[in-house]
């Protein structure tokens, strides 16, 4: 192992984000779905201003239309199925295009709480790290499992941000945790073992709140772990234009950004086959 080596990527990978959050007033976007395995799209992304990107293998299922997936839901049931080479081939290619400037987490199979066990061997890590890519996206829904990941990672010079989720989730995206005051144990059990981002699921948390609003049960969690730890901290699930501003004033760090832009660019393609059509 070449330790400095490592370390010296880590660092430069930790800049990346920390530089984009000081940038964009202390909250930066990152930019996932089309956004993360679409080179064309990803430099998109990159050309307005987004300086982190999120390549994954669910959005892989649906931009390749595997086993004929077309929603979300479908993709992380097959999800594990993608192949690593698969995903490092779109996260090379968007490397190529948005160059080395721009920070890159890769969620990748064997990275989230499976529905079939995937074990990724050293000979993995060094391919993603050799990928272009400068962390992992990461949701397994245990402190053994996250640690034992937070170590190989971080052992390739990559840096990992993981989550904490909800125990009546639809789909397992992090470690569970129900009340702020668990919400804030967990956090600072994920600082302890190292992660380098600390994340929030918040799913589909605005059904009946007013627009532009955080519902109250989300709220408190996002400040428990705002409170919690000096890490970056994340937002995901459900942020769109109206209610972005409200992950702002909670103090939230980098909010991830995957099917709103997805929905705007389906919209703005099929508006303008139909005017093709007329």
């Amino acid at each position: 192992m070449i330790f400095n080596d490592m370390r010296l990527k880590l660092e430069k990978g930790r800049k990346k984000v920390l530089d984009a959050i000081k940038e964009h007033g202390g909250t930066t976007l990152l930019s996932t779905g089309i956004t993360g395995d679409d080179a064309r799209m990803a430099k998109a992304a990159v050309d307005a201003g987004a300086r982190l990107l999120e390549p994954n293998h669910p959005a892989l299922v649906l931009a390749r239309g595997y086993k004929g997936v077309n929603n979300m839901d479908d993709a992380e049931q097959v999800r594990h199925e993608i192949r690593l080479e698969q995903m490092l081939e779109a996260a090379h290619g968007v490397r190529q295009v948005v160059g080395e400037d721009i920070y890159i987490t890769a969620g990748v199979p064997g990275g989230f709480t499976e529905v079939m066990p995937v074990i990724l061997t050293d000979d993995d890590f060094i391919k993603i790290a050799r990928a272009g890519i400068d962390g992992l996206h990461t949701h397994k829904s245990s402190i053994e499992d996250l640690k034992i990941w937070v170590e190989k990672a971080h052992s390739y010079g990559l840096l990992v941000d993981a989550y904490i989720g909800q125990p009546t989730d639809k789909h397992i995206f992090g470690v569970p945790a129900e009340t702020p005051e668990e919400v804030a144990k967990v956090a600072k059990e994920m600082e302890a073992i190292g992660v380098d981002f600390i994340g929030m699921m918040t799913g589909m948390s605005y059904e009946g709140v007013k627009g532009g609003e955080i519902h109250p049960f989300m709220k408190a969690r996002l400040e428990a772990l705002v409170k919690a730890v000096s890490v970056p901290t994340i937002a995901e699930g459900g942020i769109n234009k109206g209610n972005y501003k409200a992950f702002k004033e909670v103090g939230i760090n980098i909010l991830v950004v995957g099917t709103a832009l997805d929905n705007i660019a389906a919209k703005a393609i099929q508006n303008e086959v139909k005017e093709f059509l007329k």
